[in-house]
């Protein structure tokens, strides 16, 4: 097996028009409506005469168990305040942001007219990084205080492909990915290429639904990561062959290749100059290359199962 894992050379990597998707759209006509309500601010600013107010503008977020006791003990919390001052410090005002939701949505109703945009909420998770976006087909929340960008102190402890992704921009991307989750269901073929174009196929209507966002910022890796997946990209998929990786159905492979870490595991010497999740970038490849050579509407795309979007891709990796 050739070592592919070679030295680089690091060279400046510049996000030209081939980092944009090349089929930009018009949205300028497309309407989509929907609401920012500030529950962060709305609940930290509360005392025990206007909570009740609060509580009913925002019934779903006082289940019974949630006691006005505690509520308002969580609001006078030392450490809960200085997270909301600090949330304050980049999101007091959150047009900016809205602004690049609604552009999100609209690029999203382009593709599927039926699309809705969610209302938006947003407020304090004490930064649950598994829960900053959830959706629901009318509603969105966001939780600010897990994006106050990279080096926030807050963040310190954080490992640092984790903190790539804490920033403001980072927003937009993962609330994309979050209504994507719900538009291409998954099937049961346990293989592993079926898994990496799957989540490749997750990247492409990123590619659609952001066209203007890079793909360091879509993939959430640094300048170096991309660039150390675009040198080796032969490589890599040589390894897949050689270790009969494809066809798989080892569940090992999943935090090796394809879930967030920070780095791949080939098990060879240089695994940390490697991205996490190296399988998505490639998968990512593959139904980029489908689509490049073959003439199907996005319904199409999105219906197509992965064993027959590979064999139709005629994927090459990159020498």
């Amino acid at each position: 097996m050739r070592f592919f894992l070679r030295v680089l050379i690091v060279l400046p990597l510049f996000f030209s028009c081939s980092d944009k998707k090349k089929t930009q759209i018009d949205v300028s006509n497309i309407n989509v409506d929907f609401s920012v309500k500030r529950f962060d601010v709305d609940f930290y600013n509360a005392n025990k005469f206007s909570l009740k107010g609060v509580k009913e503008k925002y019934p779903f977020l006082f289940p019974p168990s949630f006691s006005d006791s505690l509520a308002l003990s969580k609001i006078n919390d030392s450490t809960e305040q200085e997270l909301f001052i600090e949330s304050q410090k980049i999101y007091q005002d959150f047009s900016g942001v809205k602004t690049q939701l609604g552009s999100l949505f609209k690029h999203i109703k382009y593709y599927n007219r039926k699309f809705r945009a969610p209302n938006v909420i947003t407020l304090l998770t004490n930064i649950d990084y598994s829960n900053r976006v959830i959706y629901t087909d009318s509603l969105l929340l966001i939780s600010v205080d897990a994006y106050l960008g990279k080096k926030h102190p807050f963040y310190s402890d954080y490992p640092s492909y984790i903190k790539e992704n804490n920033t403001k921009d980072n927003i937009v991307v993962d609330v994309a990915k979050s209504i994507i989750s719900t538009q291409i269901l998954n099937n049961n073929n346990r293989s592993f290429i079926n898994k990496i174009i799957y989540e490749g196929k997750k990247m492409y209507l990123l590619d659609l639904y952001l066209p203007l966002v890079s793909n360091k910022l879509k993939i959430g890796y640094t300048i170096d990561k991309l660039q150390w997946a675009e040198e080796n990209e032969e490589n890599i998929w040589q390894y897949f062959i050689e270790k009969k990786i494809l066809y798989s159905t080892s569940t090992k492979l999943n935090k090796r290749f394809i879930e967030d870490a920070p780095f791949s595991k080939f098990y060879l010497e240089a695994d940390q100059m490697s991205p996490g999740k190296i399988g998505v970038w490639v998968g990512w490849q593959i139904v980029n290359s489908y689509m490049q050579n073959n003439d199907v509407s996005l319904q199409e795309f999105l219906k197509i199962k992965p064993e027959d979007l590979f064999k139709k891709s005629k994927y090459k990796p990159r020498k």
